[in-house]
């Protein structure tokens, strides 16, 4: 009788923690699948019959989308300090991208080897181009940078932690 006393106790303790190890476990999962689905939100509006991206402030202070080269799916940060967009040559090789004329690029963190090149086609969400000029880098992570030979043919509106791309003059 003693004995199974003392085991009363300690099953309750285990059960204690075992509840607050799957709880934790349960956050844990719940939270990395918010984060995710938070890196690539976005939405599409239609106002008029005119369709705009419409973007949200992520928890690092930057905008996400994700989008198409050449119909090859790409993640981008959308950068209104880089020229034009700008993906690793990891990217550029998977989407069969033609590297041309190497040039020397200026990042922030200094000069960086690159390539020349041309997107035949770019989508994010309902806005898309033909022939975009782009450079390659060997100094970016799978994630591309929507620079400025793209954004620059759309109006951008920022409001709070909300930028909304559109054809110009359409917002």
């Amino acid at each position: 009788m003693e004995g199974q006393q003392a085991t009363e106790p300690q099953r309750g303790k285990s059960l204690y923690w075992a509840a607050i190890v799957a709880l934790m476990l349960g956050l844990t999962a719940l939270f990395q699948g918010m984060s995710r689905n938070e890196r690539v939100a976005q939405s599409v509006l239609t106002t008029d019959g005119k369709a705009a991206l419409v973007l949200t402030r992520q928890r690092d202070g930057h905008y996400y989308a994700t989008g198409e080269i050449n119909g090859g799916a790409v993640a981008f940060l959308v950068d209104t300090g880089a020229s034009d967009v700008a993906l690793s040559s990891d990217v550029a090789r998977t989407l069969g991208l033609d590297f041309g004329p190497e040039i020397t690029v200026m990042t922030a963190a200094g000069p960086v080897r690159g390539w020349m090149t041309r997107l035949e086609h770019i989508q994010v969400g309902p806005l898309a181009l033909r022939n975009v000029r782009a450079t390659i880098t060997d100094k970016l992570g799978e994630q591309a940078l929507l620079g400025m030979s793209f954004l620059k043919n759309f109006s951008m509106i920022q409001q709070g932690d909300t930028l909304i791309l559109a054809v110009a003059g359409e917002t």
